[in-house]
């Protein structure tokens, strides 16, 4: 259930000339950064910058990552703003934890706290093309994020959901889901043997 808190994030970073023109600049998709693409690859892995939540280029924004995400010639469960080229803090995710599953925004999204529960799942991305890769995600997350208003919302998700959450705002921080898979290769876990492989990191305490 999400949590509305009485504090405001304080975000003043507005989009840079380039940004503003590929938003402004067309309507309905946008073009998918991709990795086999070294000027793409870098804005990929460059870090992000928060928003302010009122700017109105965040809901036009908003509208167009939809829109790519939604596209049939390559469609995903979510979407952050680097994969446009913008490196701004700003993702779409499909609620699967929600009735009629529903894509929604996330303003500056962080996760605050993270299960040492981790389960295991195929994952593939709309910036690498053709590759899908079992990868780690810990089970449950609290999220923090900005309305458009900017206040602040916290939220705990679990399962399926909260795996899109963690591969999108990894993304905002210029990591790519290859690079969790050289982690956890480089860290063992101990399997917990359910139907769902579930397992935690060697040394973490235990939920």
């Amino acid at each position: 259930m999400a949590q509305k808190t009485s504090t405001k994030q304080k975000t003043e970073s507005t989009f840079a000339a380039h940004e503003r023109k590929l938003i402004t600049d067309g309507k309905g998709t946008m073009h998918v950064y991709l990795v086999t693409d070294e000027k793409e690859l870098a804005v990929l892995t460059t870090i992000s910058e928060d928003l302010n939540p009122t700017d109105p280029l965040v809901q036009k924004l908003s509208a167009r990552m939809l829109a790519t995400v939604q596209d049939e010639a390559h469609a995903g469960v979510g979407i952050a703003a680097p994969q446009v080229g913008i490196n701004k803090n700003l993702i779409l995710v499909q609620r699967f934890d929600k009735a009629r599953q529903p894509f929604e925004s996330y303003i500056n999204p962080k996760i605050i706290w993270r299960s040492t529960l981790l389960r295991t799942g195929a994952e593939g991305c709309l910036s690498i093309p053709d590759r899908r890769e079992e990868v780690e995600r810990s089970y449950a997350i609290r999220l923090q994020y900005a309305l458009p208003t900017g206040d602040v919302i916290e939220e705990n998700v679990e399962g399926f959901t909260a795996v899109i959450f963690q591969h999108e705002i990894d993304h905002l921080f210029g990591v790519l889901y290859p690079d969790r898979v050289d982690e956890q290769e480089a860290t063992p876990s101990t399997s917990l043997n359910t139907s769902i492989k579930f397992s935690a990191k060697d040394g973490a305490p235990r939920l």
